[in-house]
């Protein structure tokens, strides 16, 4: 396998705009050489700046590859494809955009795809202090690793996720897990990366009062991993 890896990370983003530039510097932070990556920002029908701030993101820093794809269609999994079609690294990694990459984060996934892991799930922790909001990822992470469970952001050879037609656009969650579930059942080794992280906004968690976000949070997760309520909005 070739030493040199072109990544592009994959960033949907609809009204995004108090967020978006954390994500971007996320990524020009790596460890990994800048000339061996790409963005690719899919705005996703925003009516804020979220469009005017990526733009202003590349300008200012020419020596990372950053593209900017409109796709109208509100819709997760549509805007995901829609990055993917634009990509030109031979690794994906999506990233949410209320999210932010850890400094090492694509050194440790291409250090995984060179050793026979074309595609896997990425450890996710709260970008949160909180003791509720910390304990909440930490558990679902645990039980990823308990059960196996391959689910939620992850990286993937570009190859493999264009040949099996990418995200199934009818889905409003668990996009991820289906892809993942095709990708092993297609015989593709998947890991969990668990050697460096993706941090998230914990906001969905704090939806509502007397921290019920938690309960409803994670149901919907559980349920969707079960199969029921994938195509529900999200």
């Amino acid at each position: 396998m070739s030493q040199r890896h072109d990544v592009t990370v994959v960033i949907p983003a609809r009204d995004e705009e108090e967020l978006i530039g954390r994500a971007l510097e996320s990524v020009l932070r790596q460890t990994w050489p800048s000339s061996l990556l790409e963005i690719v920002v899919v705005d996703n029908a925003s009516q804020d700046k979220t469009a005017t701030i990526t733009r202003e993101f590349a300008a200012q820093h020419s020596q990372l590859r950053v593209k900017l794809v409109s796709e109208p269609v509100p819709g997760r999994a549509r805007a995901k494809n829609s990055g993917a079609q634009a990509a030109t690294g031979d690794i994906l990694v999506f990233l949410d955009a209320d999210s932010a990459l850890a400094p090492d984060l694509i050194e440790q996934v291409v250090h995984v795809y060179r050793n026979g892991y074309p595609a896997g799930s990425i450890r996710i922790v709260a970008d949160s202090r909180d003791i509720l909001d910390r304990s909440f990822f930490d558990l679902v992470d645990f039980g990823k690793r308990l059960f196996r469970i391959k689910a939620q952001m992850f990286y993937c050879s570009r190859e493999l996720f264009l040949a099996l037609g990418g995200f199934d656009e009818r889905l409003q969650i668990a996009e991820d897990l289906d892809l993942l579930v095709r990708l092993k059942r297609s015989g593709v080794p998947l890991c969990h990366l668990t050697t460096s992280y993706i941090v998230t906004s914990p906001r969905r968690l704090r939806r509502l009062p007397f921290r019920l976000g938690l309960l409803t949070t994670l149901s919907r997760w559980l349920l969707a991993h079960i199969g029921i309520g994938r195509s529900w909005p999200y």
